[in-house]
């Protein structure tokens, strides 16, 4: 049987998930499609800036998630991203490993064959788990992202 010192940071950040779930965005996402005009079987990316309320970190277990809502316009290698698939690197502050997301997350796609001219909407989400040290808690979280983007008639042409 485990110690009960062992399962107090086990039975608090359960508390503090219970009373903070649903009350607070700790990360803002500013999402970009580039290039912003695409044609169809053209190649892009979506830029994902994270940034965190001060004082709070993300946690790389359990998992950071980025998740797509299906878009007919877009294809993308898989359904789902973890920190692990985008190469999102680690800091260890104190005996504590949380994700550095300083620098931009960048996620490939092609454009569907089938792709309509005109604007599209990709919505998405991160799922993460937040904490803070100094306040002693920790909260899984889900952040929702929208950004904008257009279709040419066009197909791209292949260089031999």
């Amino acid at each position: 049987m485990k110690s009960p010192v062992r399962l107090l940071p086990a039975v608090l950040c359960l508390i503090a998930i219970v009373h903070l779930s649903g009350q607070e965005d700790f990360l803002k996402i500013e999402a970009s499609i580039v290039p912003r005009k695409l044609s169809k079987g053209e190649e892009g990316a979506v830029l994902l800036k994270l940034s965190l309320q001060e004082g709070v970190a993300v946690s790389p277990q359990p998992d950071f998630i980025i998740e797509f809502k299906p878009c007919a316009e877009i294809i993308f290698p898989k359904n789902f991203y973890t920190a692990t698939d985008l190469e999102v690197e680690t800091a260890v502050r104190g005996d504590e490993e949380s994700l550095n997301l300083e620098k931009a997350i960048r996620i490939p796609f092609t454009i569907s064959p089938l792709a309509k001219k005109g604007s599209h909407i990709l919505e998405g989400r991160v799922k993460y788990f937040a904490r803070s040290r100094a306040e002693n808690w920790c909260v899984k979280n889900t952040a929702k992202f929208y950004v904008t983007f257009s279709t040419r008639p066009g197909s791209v042409r292949k260089v031999p």
